[in-house]
């Protein structure tokens, strides 16, 4: 109760006073501030995948200027090095507005990555945009087998059947790839596992089936069973390196991240930045409330 208490009343504090905790975990409002991020991540060999902050949008001219600005960081990123690729949020360029608008603005932004021979990845959203964005994924795939790739969520009771589904995609040549998460949007018990024991079975579950049929996988878990499973089932499988690597967020579990690079195995960061920092964090806040608590600590120490 008090968790979700303060998570409701944080959206109506000063900005400043939110960003002491955010601060840690975007990287800024500026490409400047993203791409400073990166380098240090770079040098440390760990990729990133970086994210303009702006999701569900209310305006098609929102979501030509998010067009633009992911045409300019792609730009940007290549000019200075970036050892990285990008996720795109559908719903930043009107999905819930207009479809084909939403198609067309993130296959220019494909194409533009595939100039530089570079990755787009497609963010799962929330269960209504599910179906949709898998179409999506499917649409970009055709025309940019190497170039996209697309969210999966370990709770959401569809996931594997949604796997099996698209197995038509999978090939030796081109393996389809996908990032595995839990997923963070509070969806109801009906579509979606809730329990913290439930959602890490069939997380393992999926990323056994990645493994088992020759898919690329970015694992991303902050958590430390799933990572020792992961670790069991690339034994088991014998998957080499270049058939997954770990993912986490920019700022969580650093010592988590660190023991995995030092391990040997690919490490990539979701760096996300931008100037709608403030919906980002508060709308998180909504979705998982016990993020409050770390909120109130961060604001009396640091650690």
């Amino acid at each position: 109760m008090f968790n979700k208490f303060i998570a409701a009343i944080l959206p109506w504090f000063p900005k400043k006073f939110i960003w002491i905790f955010s601060r840690a975990y975007i990287s800024g409002e500026t490409i400047e501030d993203a791409m400073q991020v990166s380098r240090e991540l770079n040098s440390k060999k760990i990729k990133v995948t970086l994210d303009v902050l702006g999701e569900f949008i209310k305006t098609l001219e929102e979501a030509e200027l998010n067009k633009n600005e992911y045409l300019n960081l792609i730009e940007t990123s290549y000019k200075n090095g970036i050892d990285g690729n990008f996720s795109v949020k559908p719903t930043s360029f009107g999905l819930l507005i207009d479809k084909e608008v939403c198609f067309n603005h993130i296959r220019d932004i494909v194409a533009k990555a595939a100039q530089y021979n570079g990755f787009i990845r497609i963010d799962m959203e929330d269960s209504p945009c599910t179906s949709d964005e898998i179409e999506l994924f499917r649409r970009l795939k055709a025309e940019f087998p190497g170039n996209t790739g697309l969210v999966v969520q370990a709770y959401l009771r569809r996931t594997l059947k949604d796997l099996e589904e698209m197995l038509d995609l999978n090939s030796a040549k081109i393996p389809v790839s996908y990032r595995l998460c839990k997923g963070i949007y509070v969806e109801k018990e009906t579509i979606a596992f809730k329990k913290y024991e439930e959602i890490n079975t069939h997380f393992l579950e999926d990323l056994e089936f990645m493994f088992r049929n020759k898919i690329y996988v970015g694992i991303a878990t902050h958590d430390k069973p799933l990572v020792d499973g992961a670790y069991k089932l690339i034994e088991k499988y014998q998957v080499p390196k270049e058939m997954y690597e770990f993912q986490m967020l920019y700022g969580v579990t650093p010592r988590l991240r660190d023991s995995i690079v030092n391990e040997g195995h690919t490490m990539r960061i979701y760096v996300p930045f931008g100037k709608q920092w403030f919906g980002y964090s508060t709308r998180r806040l909504k979705e998982n409330p016990k993020m409050a608590s770390h909120i109130i600590k961060a604001v009396f120490y640091k650690g």
